[in-house]
């Protein structure tokens, strides 16, 4: 086995991190953590939220330094500060959220921060004619001369795994590299990970999709509470056994939907357009209805709308066309104060910066939509024994982990900041329901119990759109399936006739 890699830079034939311990304030983050990958092989990387997967990934990048242990390649200790010392040292990361400049070409994305070798004067062209050759190694075809913006998200990561390839990455973090992809290029992008495998690279995957870790991985290691509970072969191995390895204790299967028992149409949309932030369009005249007693599942890569249709039902962004119906009544236009009375709650997308008030205490938040109200308020004055009663039923009844009702709410999980959503916008006895990403970012133990509730209200009769781009998680609870491209609907697919394969299609624009 040669020591280059086809790309011509070395290749690590062993990364090993020993008794990796990483302590923050009050939080023992990573606690004699051992991990390696080797070179040819995917090593999976589990755990839910909290659990060290990010804290020991940023040692290994450079972007924190742990407080004890090592780190090895190829048996030699390394001092990695900073993450320009991980590229020095053949160690890449495919962030999450992609760090390109959108208004920058490809090959200026790629030559952004690298030494021309031609002293003042850029190597563009030299870094075009790199992209190619790379593009042809790994089936990663993208047009050096695009612009970031215009390329799909499929596209950019490409770009972004170019980038880290043209640094010399011999081994590669990626953080949930299939989240915001369609099926279809989850299967080209799996396609580019087995070639890099064959050619020698190692590369982590941190995911939350346990069938993609089945599928691609030779090994995993599952994270809790900081410590590392075992590294198993994938062979052999069980979703449900990686899932009850992750939180500890055994899961309840997907709750049973009951037969569908759909009654009056709650929510309609007729022709609606509307614009995003860049006042250009957004919505181009979508209709569709949302009838009590059923989930209708909205699927989408993200960007494509989503967010601006949430925000036009909520009355937070306003339609330019069309029409908005809440229980027979028209809301376009309304205040959203007006529209949550008539009986729409709102999980939103954004729940840190829209769902709540991060100083504000966890009863606070609660009352959120109603402080002004009886029995939260009386002749202007607030009811604070009212509100405490409440608070103490909706956290107990919610399973909301905090340390006490005055905690701020800035304090808690994730998670349990969904869960204190959830708990003020189910207990209002809704009409209708927008849950617009009502998982994204949770364990796999938050996510059970955000979709038992959700199958709850649809048992109860309330009609909930639930925007997703989990397209696992739509197929799971959803009824019927909406699917959006440029923000028009593709698509109003029954869920007996739904597959992956077809929602791919129509989610890449593919009219059937």
């Amino acid at each position: 086995m040669t020591d280059l890699l086809p790309s011509g830079h070395p290749r690590i034939d062993h990364m090993e991190m020993r008794g990796i311990t990483k302590r923050f304030p009050g939080v023992l983050a990573s606690d004699r953590v051992d991990f390696d990958v080797r070179s040819g092989e995917v090593h999976a990387l589990l755990g839910e939220n909290g659990a060290g997967k990010s804290t020991l990934m940023k040692i290994l990048y450079g972007l924190y330094e742990p407080d004890e242990g090592e780190i090895r390649l190829n048996g030699q200790v390394v001092s990695i500060q900073s993450p320009a010392d991980a590229i020095r040292n053949g160690i890449g990361m495919i962030h999450q959220h992609f760090m390109l400049v959108p208004t920058l070409t490809v090959r200026e994305n790629v030559a952004l921060g690298l030494k021309s070798s031609r002293g003042l004067r850029t190597d563009l062209d030299r870094v075009a004619v790199r992209i190619n050759e790379l593009a042809e190694l790994y089936g990663l075809h993208v047009d050096p001369d695009a612009v970031v913006w215009q390329l799909s998200v499929g596209q950019q990561q490409r770009v972004e795994i170019i980038k880290a390839l043209y640094r010399g990455a011999a081994l590669l973090i990626l953080d949930e590299p299939t989240a915001v992809l369609t099926p279809q290029e989850v299967d080209e992008f799996f396609l580019t990970l087995e070639q890099m495998k064959k050619d020698g690279h190692g590369l982590i995957f941190i995911s939350h999709k346990l069938h993609e870790v089945i599928q691609l991985c030779e090994r995993v290691t599952v994270l809790r509470d900081g410590r590392s509970i075992g590294t198993t072969p994938v062979k052999g191995t069980t979703k449900h056994q990686l899932a009850e390895m992750m939180v500890g204790r055994p899961l309840g299967t997907q709750p049973a939907k009951a037969p569908l028992d759909v009654h009056e149409v709650r929510l309609s949309l007729r022709d609606v357009e509307a614009q995003n932030d860049r006042e250009r369009p957004a919505l181009r005249g979508v209709s569709f209805d949302v009838r009590a007693g059923e989930i209708v599942g909205l699927a989408g890569v993200s960007g494509n709308g989503q967010r601006t249709l949430a925000e036009v039902v909520a009355g937070l962004r306003p339609a330019t066309q069309g029409e908005v119906t809440l229980g027979g009544r028209n809301i376009t236009g309304q205040s959203p104060r007006t529209i949550m009375a008539l009986g729409l709650s709102y999980i939103p997308e954004e729940r840190m910066r829209d769902g709540m008030i991060r100083e504000f205490t966890v009863a606070e938040n609660l009352i959120l939509r109603e402080f002004d109200q009886p029995p939260y308020a009386r002749s202007g004055f607030l009811n604070r024994g009212a509100i405490q009663r409440n608070s103490r039923e909706l956290v107990k009844s919610y399973n909301v982990k905090t340390p006490s009702l005055e905690t701020p709410a800035k304090s808690l999980s994730g998670g349990n900041i969904q869960k204190l959503i959830l708990a003020r916008e189910i207990s209002r006895r809704p009409q209708v329901i927008i849950a617009a990403q009502p998982t994204r970012g949770l364990d796999i133990g938050a996510t059970e119990y955000v979709h038992a509730r959700l199958l709850e209200q649809r048992e109860q009769g309330t009609a909930t759109l639930l925007i997703s781009e989990d397209l696992d998680e739509v197929l799971a609870l959803s009824d019927r399936i909406l699917v959006i491209f440029e923000g028009r609907i593709m698509g109003d697919v029954p869920r007996a006739e739904a597959t992956a394969e077809k929602l791919g299609l129509l989610m890449a624009g593919v009219e059937q």
